[in-house]
C-alpha cells in the first residue's frame, strides 16, 4: 500500500493505492476538508490507508511513503515536535495496534509518482493519464482547536 498527501494554499488532498495479492492495483483519491499543512496532509493519507486496511480486516501490511518525517515519527525515530501532529500521530499509532503486521517504509519521491499524482488529483481536481476515479471528501482526525491546545500545554 502507499500514501501521499499533498496542500496546496487552500486545498489539500491525499493519496491512497491498494496492490493486492494478486496485483490488482486500487487508486483512491481523497479531498481533506480542511485547511492544513503538507505533514497534517501526510499523516492523513496514513491514516486513510490504515482504516481501510482495519476495514478490510488486512492484518499482514507493508506500507510506503515518501514522507520521511512522517514515516520515521510513526517508527519512532523522529521524536513528534509539533503539537497539531500529536493527535496524528497517537491514531496513527492506534490503528497500528489493530492491525497485526505493519511495515513502513520511505520511498524517495520519484518513486510514489502514482499516489502523487492521486494527491494532487484531490487538491487540483486534474489527473492525466487516469479516466475513472473515485473521489471521496473526508477528514480523519479533527485539527486542534486553539482552546484545546492550550490546555494540553499546561
Amino acid at each position: 500500500m502507499y500514501f501521499d498527501g499533498v496542500a496546496q494554499r487552500d486545498e489539500a488532498g491525499a493519496g491512497v493505492v491498494f496492490v493486492t495479492p494478486q496485483g490488482e492495483v486500487l487508486p483512491y483519491s481523497f479531498i481533506l476538508t480542511q485547511r492544513c499543512s503538507n505533514n497534517v496532509a501526510e499523516y492523513q493519507a496514513l491514516i486513510l490507508i490504515l482504516e481501510m486496511a482495519v476495514d478490510m480486516k488486512q492484518l499482514q501490511l507493508q506500507v510506503f511513503g515518501d514522507s520521511q518525517l512522517v514515516i520515521n515519527q510513526v517508527l519512532g525515530s523522529y521524536e513528534v515536535k509539533k503539537p497539531e501532529l500529536l493527535p496524528y500521530h497517537g491514531y496513527t499509532q492506534k490503528l497500528i495496534g489493530w492491525l497485526g503486521d505493519v511495515t513502513l517504509q520511505h520511498l524517495p519521491r520519484k518513486e510514489n509518482k502514482k499516489v502523487d499524482a492521486l494527491a494532487a488529483l484531490a487538491s487540483t481536481l486534474t489527473l492525466l493519464d487516469q479516466t475513472q476515479m473515485t473521489i471521496y471528501q473526508k477528514w480523519v482526525v479533527p485539527p486542534l482547536n486553539e482552546d484545546e491546545s492550550a490546555e494540553n500545554e499546561l
